[in-house]
């Protein structure tokens, strides 16, 4: 894979989970991380790993931001410009998870998701884009989910902000192809995150081990994926070896969409 030595990164989301794993990773490839991040602690925790870890290079640097409004945003990313003097790549990682049938979704749950998911993922490239196109060219990441394509019980809101992630990356690829800009997702089954964890100790207290092992199961492969593994995927699609990749969304599911039957 090709180092990111000298290319400065955004991330969203960057304080847990898959947005931590990947900030890392492109640290540790010599890139200069920016993180937008609502939790400063989160955030602070992400930079000490970057300290500890990064390659020649690498480094991490954090700014507070709610990615739900287009005013933060844009006032965020236009400081990180006019700091570093450019955006090579783009990864929106920020979101939010919700549990809930159409029926069971209220109108507070349904708006809290399209802020965060949708609308946020708008923000930031419409923050960025332009900076793209004027230094000639650059890369979008976005983080969709397999929930965008596969129907899965009780996810209503969230299958739908993440549909909306794959159609704008394909209309972002679209738009700018001719100004060398590249726009994909990537759509994760099940991740081993702290939302996981969270979600198995308030629904399964006492039961965690046994339901984090059913939810395993539900993958073909029998397990669910590490953060780090849609790092190295993310990573790989931001490199120069993907230089013929745009307007594609990159299944990472252990077998999820083709082999459950």
């Amino acid at each position: 894979m090709s180092d990111f030595q000298g290319k400065n990164v955004v991330i969203t989301g960057g304080g847990s989970g898959i947005g931590q794993a990947i900030a890392v990773e492109f640290a540790r490839q010599g890139a200069a991380v920016r993180i937008l991040e609502l939790s400063e602690a989160s955030a602070a925790q992400t930079l000490q790993t970057i300290a500890a870890s990064a390659g020649p290079g690498g480094s991490g640097q954090a700014f507070g931001c709610d990615v739900s409004r287009q005013g933060q945003v844009h006032e965020v990313i236009s400081k990180i410009i006019d700091q570093d003097g450019k955006l090579d790549i783009l990864v929106n990682c920020a979101g939010v998870a919700h549990v809930g049938t159409l029926q069971t979704t209220t109108e507070a749950d349904f708006d809290r998701i399209f802020s965060v998911n949708v609308k946020g993922v708008y923000n930031c490239m419409h923050a960025s884009i332009s900076q793209m196109v004027s230094q000639g060219g650059g890369v979008i990441l976005n983080m969709a989910s397999i929930a965008a394509t596969v129907g899965i019980p009780d996810r209503f809101a969230y299958s739908m902000s993440k549909g909306a992630v794959v159609t704008m990356t394909l209309s972002v690829a679209r738009d700018y192809i001719g100004k060398k800009i590249r726009c994909n997702c990537i759509s994760p089954a099940r991740v081993h995150t702290p939302f996981v964890d969270g979600f198995l100790a308030k629904n399964y207290p006492g039961k965690e081990a046994e339901m984090f092992q059913t939810l395993s199961r539900t993958q073909p492969i029998g397990r669910m994926a590490e953060p780090r593994e849609i790092a190295r995927l993310t990573l790989f699609l931001c490199s120069e070896d993907a230089a013929f990749i745009t307007g594609s969304d990159y299944p990472i599911d252990g077998g999820f969409i083709r082999l459950n039957n």
